[in-house]
């Protein structure tokens, strides 16, 4: 189902797929790639299960699985050196030189633009983005009281395999919905404005 695009939520053009990339993630979010999402999802519910029902930490899963992959590894080369057959099909592994710098320069150039946005919210000069990142800080602590950050990762997960395709399914309705709720909203603002807001800033300057 789509709308026309003067009703698409944020005046957008693009589709949902597009606007997640159009690649492999946006498939694998939407459902285009059903066996992958599914693997995913039941990996998320598994570990979720696992790990609530019992006292494994994840570093402890960590460390036990590397253990046993460490130790089947090296039983197989051992005995294969013994009976003269081929060893563990392991890859060579390693980073170019190219590679390390181009992660180098994106983390450099995010926090570049983290350290900029931090320098003009402390000196004032952005408080519209003040205004975000506190709406923000105060979102995340308000979710950090309710969950630990397990369930928050799993939860998460969870929405994103759901929420996208859902939204793909019902868009007209949803940015009909939203579109219009958006307006009242405008309009109960302006009758606050003129009501309350302009009275006693005029109250204010009789005052004065």
């Amino acid at each position: 189902m789509s709308c026309s695009s003067d009703r698409l939520l944020f005046n957008r053009q693009s589709s949902v797929h597009h606007i997640l990339g159009g690649g492999l993630f946006a498939d694998v979010i939407l459902w285009r790639d059903k066996n992958v999402t599914m693997l995913i999802l039941i990996i998320t519910l598994a570990s979720w299960v696992m790990f609530e029902r019992s006292d494994y930490t994840l570093l402890s899963y960590l460390s036990n699985v590397l253990l046993l992959l460490l130790t089947i590894l090296f039983l197989w080369a051992k005995s294969a050196q013994i009976l003269n057959r081929p060893t563990p099909p392991i890859p060579h592994l390693q980073l170019s030189e190219e590679t390390i710098n181009e992660v180098a320069t994106i983390i450099r150039d995010q926090t570049n633009m983290l350290l900029s946005v931090s320098h003009d919210i402390a000196l004032g000069k952005d408080p519209k983005m003040f205004v975000k990142v506190a709406a923000y800080l105060v979102l995340i602590s308000a979710i950090g009281s309710l969950t630990d950050f397990r369930t928050l990762c799993y939860t998460s997960i969870i929405l994103l395999l759901t929420v996208p395709v859902a939204y793909e399914r019902y868009e007209a309705y949803v940015d009909s919905s939203l579109i219009k709720g958006n307006a009242k909203l405008k309009k109960l603002y302006i009758r606050l404005d003129e009501e309350f807001i302009k009275k006693w800033i005029l109250e204010k300057n009789k005052l004065s």
